[in-house]
């Protein structure tokens, strides 16, 4: 076997997984949006924003349907031995490629206004809506006891809030440890830190293992061009 033939083979495969991944998703989409309404009956007054369980299955339907198309081109490209095809392929790789490079600089460089912008929604959701809007309030406290936190930054997010007045000057139980009733003082003695450090240091700690698949993702798609174009310049020499 020729190292034309082989590579060609194993382009064939390669997208062959790929075209039945793409279905796997569409398929999965298409049953979460056709079901994924009766889920919504179970939410009750969290039915709004249940329906986004719907649009992951939209979004299930584009990425798997992307996938179809790179699958069927790459597999009938390299199969039929089809210049345009192989081209096409490795043109849609390589802008996949670009952007994924693009949108992993402008992660670097913004990261650090992350802390900003979601303070600047947490802030006033504790201040205002905690307590009072179920949706936020189950939110934060879900979060809270999970991660064994306070507020975003820590008990000070609750100082003043809408909530603290209504409890008179409590703050919610997971500010202090091994208190009954919560107030700022037994909060500060308690010093339990604000759930945005714990996501920082769940994020950092898992940091390794997102750019390492990350890694592999760029790499796979660098030698799909790289064997896309090798066919697509060596086509012309088995022609000749």
């Amino acid at each position: 076997m020729g190292c034309f033939t082989f590579v060609k083979l194993m382009m064939v495969g390669f997208n062959l997984l790929v075209l039945l991944g793409g279905v796997t998703l569409v398929v999965m989409g298409i049953w979460v949006s056709v079901d994924g309404t009766s889920f919504l009956q179970l939410l009750g007054p969290f039915s709004n924003q249940g329906r986004q369980f719907i649009n992951v299955g939209f979004f299930c339907i584009a990425i798997g349907g992307a996938l179809m198309l790179l699958g069927f081109l790459g597999c009938c490209g390299a199969y039929k031995e089809s210049k345009c095809l192989l081209l096409t392929f490795f043109s849609i790789i390589l802008i996949i490629f670009i952007a994924e490079v693009a949108a992993a600089v402008v992660a670097l460089a913004y990261s650090s206004f992350a802390e900003g912008i979601l303070r600047a929604w947490a802030t006033p959701a504790l201040q205002e809506e905690y307590g009072s809007d179920p949706v936020v309030t189950k939110l934060w406290n879900t979060t809270m006891t999970e991660l064994q936190c306070c507020g975003f930054t820590n008990y000070t997010d609750f100082l003043g809030s809408k909530f603290e007045k209504e409890n008179g000057g409590g703050l919610p139980p997971s500010c202090c440890r091994n208190s009954t009733s919560c107030t700022p003082e037994e909060a500060e003695r308690s010093s339990v830190q604000g759930c945005f450090e714990h996501i920082l240091k769940d994020l950092k700690k898992h940091a390794d293992i997102v750019g390492g698949i990350a890694a592999g993702i760029g790499l796979l798609e660098i030698s799909a061009m790289i064997v896309s174009m090798y066919l697509y310049c060596h086509l012309d020499k088995r022609i000749t």
